[in-house]
């Protein structure tokens, strides 16, 4: 295995354990979706995890904000999902930067895709 066969298999694992904190975040909330590797990857050109979160649900469940503030579901969905993994998917220019890097400062980057408690109670209805 080369060098970046090694680096993108570093990325795969980096993914999916964000997919798998933030899958899991959402069934422990109650929530009814899933993100794939798609989604994750598409939501990563938004700033900030917050906002990605808030984007989605204001894109893909609008229905939730009639009981719930987006302030509210984005902090109790990034709780549950730190809990678990509390690096971040970098933004397409920080990955492209964080290439450059060496590995251990910037924790992970998705160079090779570009080319528990928290206390938080369950959503009800949701």
């Amino acid at each position: 295995m080369n060098a970046l066969d090694a680096h993108q298999t570093e990325d795969h694992r980096a993914v999916q354990a964000q997919l798998c904190a933030y899958n899991t975040a959402f069934a422990e909330l109650g929530l009814r979706f899933r993100w794939d590797t798609h989604t994750l990857l598409s939501l990563a050109t938004i700033d900030g995890e917050h906002a990605r979160i808030v984007a989605y649900i204001e894109t893909h469940h609008p229905h939730l904000l009639n009981a719930y503030s987006a302030e509210f579901l984005g902090d109790a969905i990034l709780a549950k999902k730190s809990a678990r993994v509390p690096e971040m998917v970098p933004t397409r220019n920080q990955a492209g930067a964080g290439a450059r890097e060496p590995a251990a400062s910037r924790g992970f980057s998705l160079g090779g895709y570009w080319g528990d408690e928290g206390g938080v109670p369950g959503l009800a209805g949701a």
